[in-house]
């Protein structure tokens, strides 16, 4: 059976979501139409205002409909510490998690000469200048665990060892509330590696 254009439309826009397969699509489409009409609307003009406003902070590029955003606009946080993520929504896990109390910088990805992804499209040449003209001590570089991540991790340090920064990387290791039978091989090994004294008192 096949829906009308229109319908057909729908659940093909839907699919632009990540994990959005047909089938969930198919039921997203069928939700909104026969019983979230107005939710709907609500959507569409939220993702159209959202889409045509929303762009990245000149100075963290976050996003932001604002020329800076709010985290670089506080004079609350520590501008001599910086932290440098791969994604926007890698800097809300951060901030949810709460402690850091620095500034950021997104990449908006991570180094892949294979996919032809080199310094200048993750915004090196521009963390490069932040960190020429800010009073930035440490940098904590907090790329993701994978080959990728450690690579981008590595030439950030080589490229900015010149400006006298200390350069720190998030501790990685056995999850709390984990058991260490399900944890892998790579995780415990890097978690002994990184393994801290521990105070009886």
């Amino acid at each position: 059976m096949r829906f009308s254009p229109l319908v057909e439309q729908l659940m093909d826009a839907f699919r632009v979501l990540p994990g959005v397969g047909p089938k969930t699509a198919q039921r997203m489409a069928m939700h909104v139409l026969e019983r979230e009409r107005e939710g709907g609307q609500r959507l569409s003009a939220t993702l159209a205002e959202a889409i045509e406003a929303v762009g990245y902070c000149q100075r963290c590029r976050t996003l932001t409909e604002a020329e800076l955003c709010a985290l670089c606009q506080s004079p609350r946080r520590d501008e001599t510490l910086l932290c440098v993520v791969e994604s926007p929504a890698d800097q809300l896990a951060i901030e949810e998690a709460g402690g850091f109390r620095g500034r950021y910088f997104v990449l908006h990805g991570h180094l892949s000469p294979i996919d032809g992804i080199g310094p200048e499209a993750i915004g090196l040449e521009q963390l490069e200048s932040l960190v020429a003209q800010a009073h930035v001590h440490e940098i904590v570089l907090a790329t993701n665990p994978t080959v990728e991540g450690e690579a981008t991790a590595h030439y950030i340090a080589t490229q900015l060892a010149a400006y006298g920064v200390t350069f720190s990387r998030l501790a990685y290791g056995v999850p709390m509330g984990g058991e260490l039978e399900y944890v892998d091989g790579g995780t415990l090994s890097r978690a002994f590696n990184g393994r801290l004294p521990f105070a009886s008192e």
